[in-house]
């Protein structure tokens, strides 16, 4: 068994069978010879939205194909780059160029083969509102293709990749379009403290930033996977139910008539920042974030914080929180209800 603990950013104490770093399109043979001999697998990048709840007993396929490039249009931008690639630093890259349009997605953890993936989201904008195509590797076949950006069926942190159909294929490259007519999104938080007609790119880019560095822990100082769970969508009744009572929470109308509300909020009216239970944590800044506080929380100690926090707000707001993070065990992925549930029982 090797040591997992370098390549995920909560940095609990975890084994998987071996490790098999991609860093050219060659490596990708080592991969068809395992798909060929029904050994399993599972991918990732920087391992920032991961949570080891136990050892895993196949290969970690740590993906590090590394390669971008802009292309210029009469009215757009179109930014080629490898899965591989760290997004915050792509980014960065693009803003350099006063090439506007991800900046709100600035300082997100992980690779750009995950941004698709997860379909991540942060300060009113999504992967999926610049994305034109991804491109895969099927490990059987040894084929290429390009999913549209319909045929990747976006959602809320949800994506095509997440479904069985994708088992054994790979994110290898991703395109995005960047409109040259740039309008800046202000609609979220301290960015309403902007003004529109005069706010630069890099002005925008550099409030999320600081923003993000305010709020949430740097991962190789505290484990952590960012947004422990996803914001839940709730309908016009319970609006109508818990507004009265809490002026203040957090609520987002969406076009369909349903509402997001922020959990970092529900969690906090739990009175859980600073929480801790067994090495894990709830960020005593930003609750949304569970952490390995201690250093040597385990996967286990993580999720059964995770299982305590649910119950919590559900007793108090009747909402279940969702993960956002992808959970590992022995055989590989795993439903994260199912293990949450679990524990609230034991």
């Amino acid at each position: 068994m090797n040591d997992a603990r370098a390549y995920h950013t909560f940095a609990v104490s975890s084994k998987v069978g071996q490790v098999l770093v991609i860093r050219n399109l060659d490596d990708l043979k080592s991969l068809h010879a395992l798909s060929l001999a029904g050994k399993p697998w599972l991918c990732c990048g920087e391992g920032s939205n991961l949570l080891f709840v136990k050892d895993y007993d196949g290969t970690l396929v740590v993906n590090r194909l590394r390669s971008r490039r802009l292309i210029e249009l009469d009215d757009a931008w179109v930014v080629e780059a490898a899965a591989g690639e760290n997004w915050h630093e792509l980014v960065r890259w693009l803003v350099s160029r006063n090439v506007g349009g991800l900046e709100n997605l600035a300082l997100i953890p992980g690779s750009v083969g995950a941004a698709p993936v997860q379909n991540i989201g942060a300060y009113g904008a999504e992967f999926s509102d610049f994305c034109q195509w991804v491109e895969i590797w099927d490990s059987r076949t040894q084929q290429f293709s390009r999913l549209s950006h319909a045929q990747c069926q976006f959602g809320y942190r949800s994506s095509i990749f997440k479904t069985p159909q994708m088992q054994g294929c790979i994110v290898t490259r991703v395109g995005i379009s960047l409109s040259k007519h740039w309008q800046p999104n202000l609609s979220y938080g301290s960015l309403q403290s902007l003004d529109s007609d005069s706010v630069s790119i890099s002005q925008v880019f550099d409030m999320i930033c600081q923003t993000r560095t305010d709020k949430l822990p740097d991962p190789k100082k505290i484990g952590n996977a960012g947004s422990f769970f996803k914001n839940p969508i709730v309908d016009s009744f319970w609006v109508e139910r818990f507004q009265p009572h809490y002026k203040q929470i957090p609520i987002y109308p969406l076009p369909d008539g349903t509402f997001k509300v922020a959990a970092g909020w529900l969690i906090d009216q739990c009175a859980l920042k600073g929480f801790e239970m067994d090495g894990a944590g709830v960020h005593v800044k930003q609750a949304l974030v569970l952490t390995n506080a201690s250093g040597n929380a385990s996967g286990a100690a993580i999720a059964r914080l995770a299982s305590y926090v649910q119950d919590k707000v559900y007793q108090k707001f009747a909402i279940k929180l969702e993960p956002e993070v992808l959970f590992i065990g022995t055989e590989g992925f795993v439903n994260p209800q199912e293990v949450l549930s679990n524990y609230a029982k034991s």
